[in-house]
């Protein structure tokens, strides 16, 4: 579907990975960036929800959610088995490199993201906020939720200022949109 001049949003295909990565360089420090395998698994999961957005054709953002077990983060870096259960939608990542940026792309993956979930019958996402976004994901209803000591010890793998907001959301069916539509029919 297209946004704005040059911009398309739809489902993140393997072939953008390359392009993913070099996003990832540009935008994350050398500690919380993903190798190659890492990154791929979460494509790779049986509940996947990424999407991609391109201007003129080039990758300028993307998003990895995907289905996953609740208050149960994976580990910076962990591959991801492909089976797992999906009582969540787990955004993993959200990037949108230098060219992409302050074009709305990152709410526009967003959206995308939790309005498929919500079709699949998800109702709660969960992230870990790095390098200070808590703030952006509040705009998206997402808050600081209350942390075990299990919990903490996971989210040192993301950095010293990782934070764990949860997030309620409740898309009707009739909510969805044509963008939902065709990225969920590939």
């Amino acid at each position: 579907m297209s946004y704005g001049p040059g911009i398309v949003v739809r489902r993140f295909k393997r072939e953008d990975l390359p392009a993913a990565l070099r996003i990832q360089s540009e935008v994350y420090p050398q500690v919380l960036r993903e190798s190659e395998d890492a990154f791929a698994s979460k494509l790779h999961v049986a509940a996947p929800y990424s999407a991609a957005a391109t201007i003129d054709g080039q990758l300028a953002g993307y998003l990895l959610a995907h289905g996953w077990p609740s208050h149960s983060p994976p580990s910076l870096g962990e591959i991801l088995p492909h089976e797992q259960r999906s009582e969540i939608l787990f955004i993993h990542d959200l990037a949108v490199g230098f060219t992409g940026r302050g074009r709305g792309i990152g709410r526009l993956l967003i959206e995308c993201a939790l309005e498929l979930a919500a079709l699949d019958g998800l109702q709660d996402a969960e992230l870990v906020a790095v390098k200070g976004a808590a703030s952006y994901w509040r705009r998206f209803g997402f808050n600081d939720a209350p942390c075990s000591e299990a919990m903490a010890m996971k989210l040192t793998s993301y950095g010293p200022s990782a934070r764990w907001p949860l997030n309620e959301f409740h898309y009707g069916a009739l909510r969805c949109s044509l963008l939902t539509a065709r990225l969920r029919n590939g």
